[in-house]
């Protein structure tokens, strides 16, 4: 499918903000119509979501205070990307991380864009399987307290606003097909060389 028509051609940037972990930009663009406008956005490095998967049918999950929301949040463990970090090399880190457990099985799931009007941000959605329990390995900055729940539990929270984080409902989304039989993943060992998204 040829987008030519719809493609923007950006003409000039500008740096608003540069943080430890994000960048603000306004661009120019020369819109298909050959006029001008401008785009502010945010740079972000990138992410992984993995959904861990518990040998009893629940799945483990996080929860945590999120300054922005004033709220504390239930999630699907994840983390962003190191800088050219390959991104199952980020979900195997973030998974004990913030968990304590360790997977024997992995298979990237897809990726997602969660706010594309005015971010760069991309997750990398993956399943483990296989779990070994361990102790959590958190930063000092991070204060996360693990949970789990059942696929129709995880449903009810999706419903009742429990879960309003994009990407864990998007997860729900990818676990409900995956449970079902009408998506299909390609398990790999954890040791194998990552295939990448």
């Amino acid at each position: 499918m040829d987008d030519a028509h719809l493609k923007e051609e950006g003409i000039a940037s500008e740096l608003l903000f540069k943080g430890n972990f994000l960048e603000a930009k306004r661009d120019t663009v020369r819109l298909p119509d050959g006029k001008t406008a401008t785009r502010e956005y945010i740079v972000h490095p990138g992410a992984v979501v993995v959904v861990p998967l518990l040998d009893d049918g629940r799945v483990a999950m996080v929860r945590q205070y999120r300054y922005p929301l004033d709220r504390v949040m239930t999630e699907f463990p994840a983390g962003k990307l190191d800088p050219g970090e390959d991104p199952l090399v980020c979900g195997l880190r973030e998974l004990q991380e913030e968990t304590g457990y360790t997977a024997r099985e992995w298979a990237h799931a897809g990726a997602m864009h969660l706010a594309v009007a005015y971010s760069t941000e991309i997750i990398h959605i993956y399943f483990a399987r296989g779990l070994t329990v361990g102790s959590q390995q958190l930063d000092h900055e991070e204060f996360v307290e693990l949970t789990a729940a059942t696929p129709a539990q995880l449903l009810d929270w999706c419903r009742d606003g429990t879960v309003s984080d994009a990407k864990t409902l998007t997860c729900t989304v990818w676990l409900q097909n995956v449970l079902s039989g009408a998506w299909a993943l390609d398990w790999k060992s954890a040791d194998l060389p990552p295939a990448g998204p």
